[in-house]
């Protein structure tokens, strides 16, 4: 019997996109071999362009755990290419991950993620594996969400606090060209208020492509709680985005920040707790040690669906902005641009090679007339 045929996915939408006849080249069969030829493809390019860093793949856990199709994930590792999982919450489900070896987990409750990660380290058959728990990524999805308010300074603070060795986030282009963080293309009515009070819904919501960064961050608060207990805005538990914000006159920790901030509040954090008022508190040192080396996972939050082709500014934009600010802070080494849109990270591999680029999915291709899973975002 004919599948019922299901929305076009994202995932297509984007292979149809590239300058690579990548669908035609693969085994129809096998769904993974697909995956890998486009990370073969970005690799290649990064490469003629004088990159040396290899692509990562970021599939959603259901791929890995059972989902259907299912991703191979030990055949992307084994091509070449490390596997990070997204986004991971439940102890659970990270523990069998941790079990398959994945190469990263992004989680929305790092510290949860950090318990199961320590768990699993102390396990005996884990005795002889030092080296996969010294470099697996434990990643802090927009920061740490189920804790603070997403995307904000408390939420990045929050994911250094609990030793993330990446702080993942999203990012927007405004309209003076800054990389605005933002998991939506608008300043999000769920997520943000009016700091002067005026009603802000879905009905006169601002796509972030018509707002100034200055403008954000003067005319909005973004401390909305709404993810269950464990989440707080209690800005006595962000001491560093207190005295950030105080520093650098911001209306409030949780204004609307950008990548660049971010980078300048990582280092602001290193000397809270190696040099200033955090000093001699007992987890100073391990603290900033951590966030020295921290890495950042920069999304380049673009649809390319041609419906939403108006919220945003183009894929060329997003790569230019986001890449120039990750050079112009000097955190190449340290920055990587992820996106479910694979022209960002083209582009980003022709132009900007010494960035490493992290492809986001959570469909494979499949059989022609099989009915290919809908696509979504992160």
């Amino acid at each position: 019997m004919k599948s019922k045929q299901l929305p076009i996915s994202l995932l297509s939408v984007v292979l149809s996109s590239l300058p690579y006849p990548l669908t035609a080249q693969t085994d129809p069969n096998s769904n993974t071999q697909s995956v890998i030829q486009v990370l073969k493809a970005a690799q290649s390019e990064a490469k003629s362009h004088g990159g040396s860093y290899v692509p990562v793949l970021s599939p959603i856990d259901r791929l890995v755990t059972g989902g259907r199709p299912k991703l191979d994930s030990r055949a992307v590792q084994k091509a070449g290419f490390p596997v990070v999982v997204w986004t991971v919450n439940d102890p659970t489900t990270m523990a069998e991950l941790l079990a398959k070896r994945v190469d990263g987990i992004i989680s929305d409750r790092p510290d949860l993620l950090r318990e199961a990660v320590s768990k699993a380290r102390n396990q005996p058959e884990s005795r002889n594996e030092r080296a996969y728990f010294d470099r697996f990524d434990a990643q802090g999805h927009r920061g740490g969400r189920d804790l603070r308010p997403e995307n904000t300074l408390p939420a990045f603070e929050s994911g250094l606090d609990q030793l993330v060795n990446t702080l993942e986030t999203d990012t927007g282009v405004t309209a003076d060209r800054v990389s605005l963080i933002s998991h939506e293309p608008f300043i999000n009515p769920q997520t943000c208020r009016r700091a002067d009070g005026q009603e802000y819904t879905t009905a006169n919501q601002i796509l972030i492509k018509d707002i100034r960064m200055a403008d954000s961050q003067s005319q909005f608060i973004c401390d909305k709680v709404f993810r269950g207990p464990q989440q707080r805005n209690d800005l006595s538990l962000s001491p560093v985005a207190v005295a950030f914000a105080k520093q650098n006159g911001l209306r409030s920790p949780y204004a609307p920040t950008h990548a660049a901030q971010l980078f300048e509040f990582v280092r602001f954090y290193v000397s809270f707790y190696k040099s200033g008022p955090g000093k001699g508190q007992s987890k100073a040192e391990e603290r900033w040690r951590n966030a020295e080396k921290v890495r950042f996972n920069l999304e380049t939050k673009i649809d390319p669906r041609p419906q939403y082709a108006n919220r945003t500014f183009g894929p060329e934009a997003f790569t230019e902005t986001l890449a120039k600010t990750i050079e112009a802070n000097g955190m190449e080494s340290r920055s990587d641009i992820q996106s479910f849109d694979f022209r960002t990270l083209f582009l980003a591999a022709k132009t900007h090679p010494r960035i490493q680029t992290v492809f986001l999915i959570e469909s494979v291709p499949v059989p022609s007339g099989s009915g290919a899973a809908a696509g979504g975002r992160e």
